[in-house]
């Protein structure tokens, strides 16, 4: 089951990056053309005639590094998974991304969207103060100049203003009942196990007749004996959440279609999901708070899908070139006096909306 509680998204640090937040675009998406000469001196990557150098790698790629630091601390960089390390996870995440704001500059472009007078004074001011919060081991480290955070932070202004600009009509209507969210507690009683890898591990007919013998118990006292529901699951429940909130496409398919049939303080029969089987209390048949943010997520997440279609068109008409051995010479910087990440940060300062 997907639990989401009261809509308390645990998202990766990796997303941090992402201030616009849209469909991704891997530069090696669509027709892969892979050259390792004809490119320009610290030349990462092309997609057309629009240059990504190392320098803008860097920049990247080390705020990224050190968020991640500041939150984990610098040994994260020994964790791996499936023979990949997170430095070659973040890298790609970094590398895409990069992809993606050019990309969406050049869309820009095509469209004719432009910074105005305003934006590009934002742009000057954040990276004049971005530049200027760097110690010069930090500079010579990256490779970066002013005019090359400039840049980043213009094509960061431009592909935002072009989502802003394709998504500007796109109010759908979302009524109560598409956006309704309700509350309810439960008591699971699970049907599989998980090993040391995180394998789920199906119970036995054996073991899962005793689950369900468990569960027709607990459904006894709560239903016929009327003991108290929460003092059971608290008891019971081998769920170590109790109440969620969440609004319909959100939870396991059967789940849902039981917790939405209850009236408040209704407690369903016995349901089964994939992850064993349930008694569920309804304590909310709507939440007008909760709706409503589920009304904007709807609407954001509509925005995002339409840009997306128009976005994935023009990106697929590109070309992308990439300097793969400049690529795999590109490391994380371990040096104590590199410590920048507020790169990002000082976006948000000049321009609030993307935040």
């Amino acid at each position: 089951m997907r639990y989401t509680g009261k809509r308390i998204v645990a998202a990766a640090l990796a997303t941090a990056i992402c201030i616009i937040g849209l469909v991704a675009c891997s530069i090696g998406e669509g027709t892969k053309i892979v050259f390792t000469t004809g490119f320009g001196k610290n030349e990462v990557f092309r997609i057309e005639d629009e240059s990504c150098t190392k320098a803008e790698i860097m920049v990247y790629l080390t705020n990224t590094q050190n968020q991640y630091e500041n939150v984990y601390g610098s040994r994260i960089w020994e964790i791996s998974r499936d023979g990949v390390t997170l430095e070659e996870n973040v890298k790609e995440t970094v590398l895409a991304k990069i992809a993606q704001i050019k990309s969406m500059y050049l869309l820009a472009l095509e469209k004719g969207v432009a910074l105005d007078e305003a934006e590009e004074q934002g742009v000057l001011q954040a990276a004049a103060e971005y530049f200027g919060s760097l110690n010069e081991t930090e500079t010579e480290a990256m490779g970066a100049d002013l005019e090359t955070i400039e840049k980043l932070y213009r094509e960061y202004a431009m592909a935002q203003k072009v989502y802003q600009e394709i998504i500007r009509d796109i109010n759908p209507e979302i009524s109560d009942d598409e956006a309704r969210t309700i509350t309810v507690q439960h008591i699971l009683i699970r049907t599989s196990a998980t090993d040391a890898e995180g394998n789920r591990i199906p119970y036995t007919e054996e073991e899962r007749t005793a689950a369900y013998d468990t569960i027709s118990r607990i459904h006894a006292m709560a239903v016929e004996e009327g003991q108290d529901f929460a003092e059971l699951a608290s008891r019971y429940s081998e769920d170590s959440n109790i109440t969620y909130s969440f609004g319909k496409g959100e939870m396991d398919q059967a789940f849902e279609t039981a917790a939405f049939s209850l009236e408040t303080n209704e407690i369903s029969g016995i349901v089964e999901s994939g992850s064993g089987y349930h008694i569920i209390k309804c304590l909310s048949t709507f939440d007008r708070e909760e709706t409503d943010a589920n009304k904007l997520e709807i609407v954001e997440q509509r925005r995002k899908e339409a840009f997306g279609q128009e976005y994935d068109e023009f990106a697929d008409t590109l070309i992308k070139n990439l300097n793969e051995k400049l690529w795999d010479e590109i490391t994380l910087i371990h040096d104590s006096n590199v410590t920048t990440s507020d790169f990002f940060d000082i976006y948000e300062k000049y321009f609030p909306e993307a935040s």
